[in-house]
């Protein structure tokens, strides 16, 4: 059949005598290099399919091609002959007979969803070959050619004479919907359903804590509509190669001896396994096992504990795999999340798990933590032997539902995951933000790692998923990373960051006070002047059109303060310029304006929120950007005094009222130790205190204070010339968690500056990341 515009055959264009290098693939293929010369796009093309081609990467081949300059597309049989000088694309089975000629020995992996991929244009025929080992592998053949197309230099198109054999390394690679907060809109599901086609991940699994359905109201059926919501979302799945996964978390109220509950728990995966559905989890995670929701519960297993809910919770899911799931054919084995997810202690649960689930039943784990900084070889091994088979990470990234990441977008490179993991585990799943374009950029990294954790590299498949967000457009991607660069910070529940908070920008500070320091000032300034211009354009760049309005949309309020935030700093820049130029008057006019900035950007808030934290404070480049506008504005008010403020605390001795459960790790010196990835953290009482001795007598112009989770409702700086006696500075209220800045106006010299709690905003302690002094010395 022809597809497209009445049949002609276009010019011919010829291929560059020299080949380029090939363009960049996602995720990364096992084995990818030349084949030859590019093949032309040419005007007519015919693409050979048959009834064992898969009809979405046929469709998806006939897109690409009619948007890489195909007027014409054919699909015809395999044997069929046309005009010669035509393009000829044949997909379906890497064993069909045609197919495995064209790939001329390329390698066909013997893989699940594998696929071999030849671009020939130095033969008679000009032509390209997509084998899979199965439907899914000739879709994955498409997703790659997709990459391949590159443009000729008469602005036509061409496909890189690419050689390829692939297939991924994990077998479950995706996302679960599993946080808290608002769950995605039907768009929303939608879309990701396509994002996931286009970076190989097989995997969604429908879990939000928050549909009523999932969790609370378990055994009531789906409404008509919601159900019909979900049938198109399984629609749209499956023609991406997605398996749609629908989990049911029945623990916080199921009675798992009782009958009836089981009928109703069947009930309701059979209503969505009717829709299309062929995997299904049980999540019975965040629940208590303490205590039973009923008396058979306490009958038939005795007292509650580990063992007992174990037990429980191990009749309930062999009962639906081999009841359910085995009953159903085509159905894949079915999920579960253990009440004990994130650790690696053996315990009396984990036992009952390992001797008695039956072995189809996949177990997810979430790491050594709920957040884990890393997951290594061993820690998933591990892992593996306490479940009694390869376990299926739930990773908690970048997933934002929780109190660390108030005001927060998680946009660091998914990282840390060691290479070679996919000998041990079953695959990784990403729980994404409540905001799921925004969270495109740690998915992309981790579909990724899970289709080739051996050759993945997290700097690069970050720069190729701000690409992929920005439909290519360089400048538009470029701009993403510089605003992704100040979101970058990835807290965890532990008091390490997993990822620190805007590296680039951190290392032109830290480069531009060197130089600084060693006396190359205009080249310095200038040099960070361009870069915090285009931290101040980024936003009207990634506005502009190019990168995806969900994107924007998500991003929206820290857009806003990340204009203001650049603002802020090139008015700075321009302020210590014009005072190094000997223009006090501008200035001053300068920092004033920056203030005034820097207070506009610190009031912006996300509201509504999305997020459970509500309406919040957005952070943008805290611990860094506003570091450097603090030191700068004190090096300009100082200037005559000491050539420029310095953090002083560094060289001071902490001491605090009390540490956290006397944990080292949470220790007075870490308020002042430079690294927003340490903290101290008080005992639980609102008049705590922390405080600096510093190294000698100074001036103090400024006082900084970047708050954790557990921060003050009402504090007081207060300074000391002895440690004994203190005088209230300032006195704060801060709305909100976050960075705070207090500047100071006497003018005597003090050796202890001090935060004295007043009032706690959390049940916790206090706690701070970092404690800075600003001010000079006095000799």
């Amino acid at each position: 059949m022809s597809l497209g515009q009445p049949a002609h055959t276009a010019p011919v264009r010829t291929a560059p005598a020299v080949a380029a290098p090939l363009p960049p693939v996602s995720p990364t293929p096992q084995s990818i290099g030349r084949s030859g010369t590019d093949a032309v796009v040419t005007g007519r093309v015919l693409v050979a399919a048959d009834d064992r081609t898969d009809p979405a990467a046929l469709d998806r081949l006939v897109r690409e091609l009619r948007a890489h300059g195909a007027d014409r597309v054919d699909v015809v049989a395999p044997g069929h002959t046309g005009p010669r000088g035509l393009l000829t694309v044949r997909l379906g089975p890497a064993s069909r007979p045609d197919i495995a000629a064209a790939l001329d020995g390329t390698n066909v992996p013997g893989h699940a969803e594998g696929y071999a991929l030849r671009v020939t244009a130095d033969a008679p025929e000009r032509q390209v070959a997509l084998g899979g080992t199965d439907a899914s592998g000739q879709y994955y053949a498409v997703q790659t050619l997709r990459q391949l197309f590159v443009r000729t230099a008469d602005d036509g198109w061409s496909i890189a004479g690419a050689r390829v054999s692939d297939h991924p390394s994990m077998p479950l690679r995706g996302t679960i919907e599993g946080f808290y907060g608002a769950p995605w809109t039907p768009a929303e599901r939608l879309d990701q359903m396509d994002f996931y086609g286009d970076v190989k991940a097989n995997t969604y699994v429908y879990a939000p804590k928050d549909d009523p359905y999932h969790r609370d109201k378990w055994r009531q059926p789906y409404p008509s509509d919601k159900l019909a919501e979900l049938g198109g979302l399984i629609e749209r799945a499956n023609a991406n190669h997605v398996r749609f996964t629908f989990a049911v978390s029945p623990g916080a109220s199921i009675c798992y001896s009782d009958p009836a509950d089981r009928a109703a728990l069947k009930a309701k995966l059979q209503a969505v396994h009717d829709l299309g559905a062929r995997a299904f989890s049980i999540p019975l995670d965040d629940i208590n096992y303490t205590s039973w929701n009923c008396d058979g519960d306490r009958r038939t297993y005795g007292s509650p504990g580990r063992a007992a809910a174990a037990q429980a919770q191990v009749d309930l899911l062999n009962d639906v795999q081999r009841t359910f799931v085995a009953s159903h054919p085509g159905t894949l084995p079915l999920q579960m999340v253990p009440t004990e997810y994130g650790d690696l202690d053996d315990s009396a649960y984990k036992r009952t798990l390992r001797a008695a689930l039956d072995p189809a039943v996949v177990v997810m784990w979430t790491g050594t933590d709920v957040v884990p900084p890393s997951i290594t070889n061993a820690q998933a091994d591990a892992a593996s032997k306490l479940f009694g088979r390869n376990v299926f990470v739930w990773d908690n990234y970048p997933v934002n539902d929780f109190g660390a990441t108030s005001g927060r977008l998680l946009l660091a490179p998914y990282d840390k995951r060691e290479a070679g993991l996919s000998a041990h585990l079953n695959g990784i799943v990403a729980n994404p933000m409540n905001q799921p374009y925004a969270s495109k950029i740690a998915v992309f990294g981790a579909a990724d790692f899970t289709w080739n954790d051996r050759g993945y590299d997290a700097g690069a498949s970050w720069t190729r998923a701000t690409s992929y967000l920005a439909g290519g457009d360089d400048a538009a991607a470029a701009a993403l990373r510089v605003f992704a660069d100040l979101e970058h910070l990835a807290p965890t529940f532990g008091a390490t960051p997993w990822q620190e908070q805007a590296p680039e920008l951190k290392r032109r500070i830290e480069r531009f006070w060197a130089e600084w320091s060693a006396g190359r000032r205009t080249e310095a300034l200038a040099e960070l002047r361009t870069y915090a211009v285009s931290v101040a354009e980024a936003p009207a760049l990634i506005r502009g059109g190019a990168v995806q309005a969900g994107f924007v949309a998500d991003a929206d309020a820290w857009l806003d303060a990340t204009e203001l935030w650049g603002r802020a700093t090139v008015a700075m820049v321009d302020a210590v310029a014009a005072r190094q130029a000997g223009d006090q008057d501008r200035s001053q006019t300068l920092l004033a304006h920056s203030r005034d900035l820097q207070e506009q950007a610190g009031a912006v808030r996300v509201d509504p929120a999305r997020n459970t934290w509500g309406k919040a404070r957005v952070k943008v480049g805290d611990g860094v950007l506003d570091a450097f506008l603090v030191r700068s504005d004190v090096m300009l008010e100082l200037w005559d005094v000491a050539g420029g403020g310095e953090n002083l605390a560094l060289k001071g001795t902490a001491r605090a009222s009390s540490v956290e459960g006397n944990l080292d790790r949470l220790a007075a010196r870490h308020v002042n130790d430079g690294s927003t990835g340490t903290r101290w953290a008080s005992g639980y009482g609102d008049g705590e205190w922390v405080e600096v001795k510093l190294a000698t007598p100074a001036r103090i112009a400024a006082v900084t204070l970047a708050w954790e989770a557990a921060c003050a409702a009402e504090y007081r700086i207060e300074t000391s010339d002895d440690g004994v006696n203190w005088t209230p500075a300032a006195t704060r209220r801060p709305p909100s968690c976050g960075n705070d800045v207090i500047r100071l106006t006497s003018d005597s010299p003090v050796t202890h500056v001090r935060m004295q709690g007043v009032a706690r905003a959390t049940s916790w302690g206090y706690s701070v990341y970092e404690m800075a002094v600003y001010g000079a010395p006095v000799t």
